[in-house]
């Protein structure tokens, strides 16, 4: 062994037990009590908790969007998700109409290898679906076995009609690949788009959740889930916002639908008040914050299981690309940086608050991340012959959130000023120490692209 991690609690998704656990070439090689640590880097985590580390499905990094290109690159967004515990993270590969979309996953990877600081994989976007079916069997063998679908921005060109979802779930079921879908009604929202543009200097920002009402999400995904029922398909609901989504997914997995729903911190801690305020502009996102009301049901959809990933949707623009809104919440570039404070709100949230227990945490974060999307059991929990990718978590130590103090590139913070408990101690990706004490100690280009397997279920 080159590294044991001694005298900690291993928590994983069904169990809690004080073990040491030996590492050597990047695997997890041992586990058990006191063991011989000759030769080894010892890293000492008494009274701290051993976890597999986080699992972001869902980050846009370097995205070209809005008429610009979101401020964190592959390099700064893949150290900002070390610091807090992040060790893989999977990205997107879009399609431009008319080309293939295998194009598209090649000039990303050439973008990405060089400089991912942990380890990435790739949805593939499709957004030309005539080109695509003809290259979806491939790209699974490939190694990347989900794709991104937008039921949203036909103007952007990403759309896709209900035709080509329908024949993707169709696809899925033979393959084993999951239809991911940012589900929002875009003919109700052009309408409103319409309607309330004429007052877009008066509403301000709050403009934009008047303009995408709940029940824009909530028929989009009761739609896409039944494609995914009477097709026999396998869905995945990206960023649900709403308790109504969370409602219509419950219906869809009670039909025996095989759908599964991410939400992300900010929807279950930051609601659409934010939008009046000075910069309210800074919070826009897509879909956008919602009310407390519907954070509670995305809470209960994370604690009884009808909600079974947490994600960032990571996108980070910096206060001088948001000011590109000029007073027009229809120019808003959506996202906010996220990778960098997604476990410690979560723990301090979600296990603090007494909403989740320790092993949800890291089922939510890191095991049904991995198992869903065909990571496991390489990646996801701490066991023989799995990627030594770990946390090594300090549950007491308190961090208040300043940007100025953090990697992500951005120059403010949705979360500027809060205090919580928890936080990364170590850092490892494949057994290396990437990150210590919130700070990035890692190589640049030491991550790598890892294929994943289809037919990715819990």
């Amino acid at each position: 062994m080159d590294t044991i991690i001694k005298n900690g609690t291993v928590v994983t998704a069904t169990d809690t037990y004080k073990a040491d656990v030996g590492i050597a070439n990047g695997k997890i090689v041992q586990i058990g009590e006191n063991l011989a640590a000759v030769g080894a880097k010892v890293l000492d985590a008494g009274d701290k908790l051993v976890m597999p580390g986080g699992i972001d499905v869902h980050v846009h990094l370097q995205l070209p969007f809005c008429g610009t290109v979101s401020a964190d690159d592959f390099e700064n967004g893949t150290k900002a998700g070390a610091c807090s515990g992040l060790t893989t993270v999977i990205d997107y590969a879009i399609q431009t109409k008319g080309q293939k979309l295998m194009d598209a996953i090649t000039a990303r990877r050439a973008e990405a290898d060089p400089k991912v600081c942990v380890d990435y994989s790739l949805h593939g976007g499709i957004t030309d679906w005539e080109i695509a079916q003809g290259e979806m069997d491939a790209i699974v063998e490939y190694g990347i076995p989900t794709f991104k679908m937008f039921m949203v921005y036909r103007s952007q060109g990403w759309m896709a009609d209900d035709g080509s979802l329908l024949q993707a779930l169709e696809a899925t079921g033979r393959n084993g690949g999951r239809i991911c879908v940012h589900a929002e009604n875009d003919d109700a929202i052009q309408m409103l788009l319409k309607r309330y543009g004429p007052q877009a200097k008066e509403l301000g920002a709050y403009g934009h959740a008047i303009t995408r009402p709940n029940y824009t999400e909530q028929e989009a995904i009761a739609r896409a889930a039944l494609w995914a029922e009477v097709t026999g398909g396998r869905l995945y609901i990206v960023h649900m916002s709403t308790g109504e989504g969370a409602d219509a997914v419950w219906a869809a997995q009670e039909n025996g639908a095989n759908v599964y729903a991410e939400t992300c911190p900010q929807y279950l801690l930051l609601d659409d008040e934010l939008f009046k305020g000075e910069n309210g502009h800074l919070y826009g996102t897509c879909p956008q914050l919602r009310k407390p009301v519907d954070q509670e049901r995305l809470w209960t959809g994370l604690q009884h299981g009808t909600v079974q990933v947490i994600g960032t949707d990571t996108c980070t623009f910096n206060t001088t690309q948001k000011a590109m809104w000029e007073g027009d919440f229809r120019k808003i570039p959506f996202g906010m940086p996220g990778v960098e404070t997604m476990l410690p709100l979560m723990w301090h949230h979600g296990v603090n608050g007494g909403r989740i227990t320790p092993n949800r945490f890291v089922q939510i974060c890191s095991t049904n991340p991995a198992q869903i999307f065909g990571l496991y059991p390489q990646k996801g929990s701490i066991a023989i012959g799995f990627d030594a990718d770990i946390v090594v978590w300090d549950p007491d130590r308190e961090v208040t959130f300043n940007w100025e103090e953090m990697q992500t590139n951005c120059d403010w913070s949705p979360f500027q000023g809060q205090s919580v408990r928890g936080y990364s101690k170590w850092t490892l990706s494949r057994g290396e120490v990437v990150a210590e004490d919130g700070k990035f100690v890692g190589v640049v280009g030491h991550g790598r692209f890892v294929p994943r397997q289809p037919w990715g279920d819990l």
